[in-house]
C-alpha cells in the first residue's frame, strides 16, 4: 500500500480524445485516492489529448504532461542512461501491459511501481490468487488505483469547469425544467440508434413535462430539422451557445440535466463524466468493454434482441428504462 506518495508519474502509450475520455474516471480516482500528490502524466508513445484539446477537462487533476515523451519503444532503452534520468517518483503507475516497455519504466527511479503487466510479476503491489481482470477497460484502469492505495474506489474527485462555461451552460439550460439528455451520435452511423427514435423517445419526455435537450456534433448538424420538426420543444444548445463547443461545455451542459441516452460515443463518456443517470446503448460494440464507467449507469444492447444492430433496441425498452432513472 503507497499511503501518502508525494509524486506520481502514470504512463501511457498515447490518449485519442476518446482514450482522454475514457481514462477520466481513472484520473478522477487518482486525484480522489492521492489528493497532495503531484502526478505526472507520461504519454510514451506518442500524444495525449490530456495536452492539447482535453487539457482545460484534467486541470486540478493532472499536474504535468510529459507529451509525445519517446520513451518505452526500443530494447536500446534497457541499457545506459535511465529514462527522465535525475527524476525520482514515489509512485509510478503503469497502465499498459507490454513486457518491454515496463521493463524501461522499472529504471525510472521511484519508491513503488504498480503494474499489470505479466499479471503483476513486476509490481510492487499485486491482487489476490483470486482476481480476475475485469472485461471493462475503465475497470482495469480502476483497479490499479484500488491496487496502490489499497482502498476500494467509491468516488472520483470533482471536475473544475470554468466560471465563464458554467455561466454559458446556465444560460443555455437556467434552472426550472427538468433537462433529458440526448446524444444520438457516435464515432460511426452503424453505432448510432435510428434518429427517429431518438425523436421518439424525446416527444414522450416533452409530453410528460420534461424538456428534450439534444447534443449534436458538427457532423450531426443537418439533424436539426428533422429534430425541431419532430420535437418542437426540444433544445439544441451546442447550436446556440456564445462560446466555442468543448468537452467542458458539453460536460457543463450535461450537470444540469436529471438523466440522458446516448450512444457509444465519446459524448456518452462526457456525459458520464458529469455524473447523471446515463442509458447507453450498444450494437456492434461490447458494452462490458466500453461502456462509460459511471455508478448511475444503465446498458441496452442490440444482443439482447438477437443481433449486432442498432436498429433491434425496441423504443419501448429505452423509454421504460429511461423513465424509470428519471426523478418522479
Amino acid at each position: 500500500m503507497i499511503t501518502s506518495p508525494s509524486s506520481i508519474l502514470v504512463y501511457v502509450g498515447l490518449d485519442a480524445v476518446g482514450d482522454g475520455l475514457m481514462k477520466l474516471p481513472f484520473v478522477r480516482a487518482l486525484r480522489a485516492a492521492f489528493p497532495a500528490a503531484r502526478v505526472t502524466w507520461m504519454a510514451g508513445k506518442g500524444h495525449s489529448v490530456y495536452a492539447g484539446v482535453l487539457a482545460p477537462l484534467v486541470a486540478g487533476l493532472v499536474d504535468e504532461v510529459l507529451d509525445d515523451a519517446q520513451i518505452g519503444s526500443k530494447a536500446a532503452e534497457l541499457v545506459g542512461k535511465p529514462p527522465l534520468s535525475g527524476r525520482r517518483f514515489d509512485l509510478i503507475i503503469d497502465t499498459q501491459r507490454r513486457l518491454l516497455t515496463t521493463l524501461i519504466l522499472r529504471r525510472i527511479g521511484h519508491g513503488a511501481f504498480v503494474s499489470a503487466t505479466a499479471g503483476f510479476a513486476l509490481s510492487s503491489r499485486r491482487p489476490g490468487k483470486t482476481y480476475r481482470r475485469p472485461t471493462a477497460m475503465a475497470a482495469q484502469l480502476l483497479d490499479l488505483v484500488e491496487l496502490a492505495s489499497g482502498r476500494e474506489v467509491s468516488g472520483g474527485a470533482p471536475l473544475v469547469i470554468d466560471k465563464a462555461i458554467q455561466a454559458e451552460a446556465e444560460r443555455l439550460l437556467p434552472d426550472g425544467p427538468v433537462y433529458v439528455g440526448f446524444a444520438p451520435g457516435a464515432g460511426g452511423r452503424h453505432k448510432c440508434w435510428p434518429l427517429e427514435r431518438y425523436c421518439a423517445v424525446a416527444l414522450d419526455m416533452a409530453q410528460t413535462g420534461r424538456v428534450p435537450v439534444f447534443l449534436l456534433g458538427p457532423n450531426e448538424a443537418d439533424w436539426m430539422a428533422t429534430i425541431q420538426a419532430a420535437v418542437p420543444s426540444a433544445r439544441l444548445p451546442l447550436q446556440e451557445c456564445a462560446v466555442a463547443v468543448t468537452p467542458m461545455l458539453t460536460i457543463a451542459l450535461a450537470q444540469r440535466m436529471s438523466a440522458a441516452l446516448a450512444n457509444d460515443s465519446g459524448t456518452g463518456h462526457m456525459l458520464a463524466a458529469a455524473d447523471i443517470a446515463l442509458l447507453s446503448l450498444f450494437g456492434p460494440t461490447p458494452a462490458a468493454k466500453f461502456a462509460p464507467a459511471t455508478r448511475l449507469g444503465r446498458v441496452i444492447e442490440a444482443r439482447s434482441f438477437g443481433g449486432q444492430s442498432m436498429d433491434l433496441i425496441p423504443v419501448a425498452a429505452v423509454r421504460a428504462d429511461l423513465a424509470a432513472m428519471l426523478p418522479l
